[in-house]
């Protein structure tokens, strides 16, 4: 029989987690959230891009 690939073995477990989100889609997630928070307080405040029509 066929011995297992080493990737399915905890021994040899380096600690790389290829699976997971880079950390450049939390950081863009983040700013886009504070980005839309921002824009939903500045409209219920009052001083949105409405304030400014005539």
């Amino acid at each position: 029989m066929a011995d297992p690939p080493p990737y399915l073995e905890s021994n040899d477990d380096t600690g790389d987690d290829t699976g997971s989100t880079p950390r450049w889609v939390y950081v863009f997630g983040v700013i886009v959230i504070v980005l839309v928070l921002l824009f939903v307080i500045l409209l219920i405040t009052g001083h949105g891009p409405g304030r400014h029509t005539p």
